[in-house]
């Protein structure tokens, strides 16, 4: 089947489906737009100026910027050239950035803002085989040495235009488009190569179900572009004429919600948690009355869960309760996002089902999805028919089926061609046949639907033997009003111990209501009444798991696991052996009176 290629995806959206507001990005104060016709002419001029260049097809380009409208005009520029978008994370460290830009061989880098310029001059000495940069919105004091892409794409005209389309006809579905780089959590990065049919059966056979309307249908940007996950999904907003609402910053995404009022957006399952944290923040500081109605409306929205999230019986008398609850909180929290969200997709990670749950009772619908950067990368979906707790099923054209073992494999159009200059490697993971090696644990139902249960290499493996799936653990433990993050530990151990970081406002408020009160999150962390409230909490949530999953000992932490401090990846996923590293002093700490004495190596 012929997907298509990106630039013929876009052009069709741009000549069938136009819209005065393709992109819109906020600048002083205001969102303002950018047409589709716009767009176009601005991609036709920068790739133009990449041709003049020298670009060839087959090179390969990085792209260095937040999100923003450049971002996908450089994208679909080099794409319609014939070129490979080589994206690199807004943020990404100098010494990653230099091995992602050299082992590509990057000959030209598209950057936008000047924090990111600052960030690739600092590391330029290290790039021998990088030609040219072309820089965006990067001030008035522009080094000599680079091209200011206002300047070439200021007179591109219709005679560029055409040429773009002539180029772009030339592209070939099985070129590669994109070179991304894996976030990983040990080891190099590894360069996934993903042709256009990766990428357009991937947006044809998860977007077909969509039906956005480009004169209704607003979708926010918000998900790092390098990651695969929000340029897939991006793709499916564009190619069917969706406004789409650019957000640089993650801290922006919450005035956002406000101001654009989103019918559709994409998310990480950290993402959700941020906000239920907030929440259930905003609901203890509550008093009296008010509190009271927080509480009720959160024990009816449980017991909705059922009737919202999968369409099954409840009472008329939950129903009705529902309905005032809605009147009275749940639409409140809805407002907090903008009001108008109809669809709502997470990936990345397992979504909690409590979490999904919750959403779904107060009338934000979330379909979780499961895929990978080397599936281009959404495998299974659960829009449009959502079933509490899954994965969803296979999309179209997507065979999937598990390995003895539990291992998910996955065939079909959306697979990788393999890791570049890394032979070895793709051979691991890729079977002849076309079978790709997941990596995660899981099952499917009898109807198909896939659920998650772990990553393979992150099942930790007690002293006596059991294996424990510790993100389940961890999901479920983050569901807890008083805890914004958790870590389950215990590979080679006695037994499961954890990290767990407490909610500093909905601690502190649970605290005033008995007396205490704590001056910093370092005394709030080390007071026995915290300890015991999240002792009791932990054993409340962790009720229905096997003896040998139990989690028999835990440290609190004063502060969270995030990007800055090296904790996670930037799509936000745990670097587990960086946090057992960073906290060994205090994991041994849990373990130290059980431990047993060991021979001494001799040499």
């Amino acid at each position: 089947m012929n997907y298509g290629t990106l630039p013929s995806r876009f052009l069709n959206a741009v000549d069938n489906l136009p819209n005065s507001r393709a992109q819109i990005f906020r600048r002083d104060g205001r969102w303002q737009p950018i047409s589709s016709q716009e767009f176009l002419r601005r991609v036709a001029g920068l790739s133009t100026a990449f041709v003049e260049l020298g670009v060839k097809p087959g090179d390969r380009l990085g792209l260095f910027s937040a999100n923003r409208p450049e971002w996908h005009t450089a994208d679909f520029a080099i794409t319609g050239a014939g070129g490979i978008t080589v994206p690199v994370y807004f943020n990404e460290s100098p010494d990653r950035m230099t091995y992602i830009l050299k082992h590509c061989g990057a000959k030209v880098v598209f950057v936008a803002g000047q924090p990111q310029l600052h960030k690739l001059l600092a590391i330029r000495a290290s790039l021998p085989e990088l030609e040219h940069i072309v820089a965006a919105d990067c001030g008035a004091e522009l080094p000599s040495d680079c091209l200011r892409y206002e300047t070439l794409i200021a007179a591109a005209s219709a005679t560029d235009i055409s040429s773009y389309r002539m180029r772009a006809s030339q592209v070939l579905p099985g070129q590669l488009a994109s070179l991304i780089y894996t976030s990983g959590t040990t080891g190099e990065p590894k360069g996934v190569m993903l042709t256009h049919t990766n990428f357009c059966s991937n947006v044809t056979d998860l977007g077909q179900d969509f039906h956005l309307d480009p004169a209704v249908d607003v979708a926010l940007s918000f998900l790092p572009l390098a990651h695969v996950y929000g340029r897939a999904v991006d793709f499916i907003y564009i190619f069917q004429g969706a406004a789409l609402a650019y957000v640089e910053s993650i801290d922006e995404v919450a005035q956002a919600l406000l101001e654009v009022r989103p019918t559709i957006t994409s998310a990480v399952p950290r993402f959700f948690e941020k906000i239920y944290a907030r929440i259930m923040e905003q609901g203890s500081r509550n008093t009296g009355v008010k509190r009271m109605l927080f509480d009720w409306a959160m024990k009816v929205a449980r017991q909705a869960v059922p009737w919202r999230a999968s369409g099954s019986h409840v009472s008329f008398a939950v129903k009705l309760q529902w309905m005032l609850g809605d009147a009275l909180v749940y639409k409140k929290i809805r407002l907090g996002t903008g009001g108008r969200l109809r669809l709502v997709s997470s990936g990345g990670a397992p979504l909690a089902k409590d979490l999904a749950d919750f959403f779904w009772a107060v009338g934000i619908p979330i379909y979780q999805g499961y895929g990978l950067t080397e599936t281009s990368p959404i495998v299974s979906s659960n829009y449009p028919v959502n079933r509490e707790g899954s994965s969803g099923k296979p999309i179209a054209n997507v065979q999937v089926r598990i390995a003895e073992d539990g291992e998910i494999l996955v065939k079909g159009p959306c697979v990788m061609q393999g890791y570049y200059k890394n032979p070895e490697a793709t051979r691991e993971v890729l079977s002849e046949d076309g079978w790709l090696r997941t990596g995660d644990i899981g099952y499917l139902d009898k109807d198909n639907y896939l659920y998650i249960t772990d990553r393979k290499k992150d099942l930790l493996k007690t002293a006596a033997g059991k294996f424990v799936a510790p993100q389940p653990i961890e999901n479920s433990l983050k569901t807890s009003p008083y805890l914004l993050n958790a870590v389950v530990l215990g590979d080679k151990r006695k037994f499961i111990v954890a990290l767990l970081v407490p909610n500093p406002a909905t601690v502190a408020a649970k605290a005033a209501q008995e007396g205490v009160r704590f001056a910093s999150k370092e005394e709030m962390v080390s007071h026995p009444w915290v300890h015991s409230l999240i002792d009791s909490e932990v054993r409340r949530l962790t009720a229905n798991l096997a003896q040998y999953e139990t989690i028999k000992r835990f440290a609190l932490l004063p502060d969270d696991f995030t990007f800055d401090n090296g904790s996670l990846t930037f799509t936000l996923k745990l670097k587990r052996r960086v946090v057992e590293q960073k906290y060994r002093d205090v994991i041994e700490s849990l373990y130290a009176d059980v431990a047993e004495p060991r021979p001494l190596l001799q040499d």
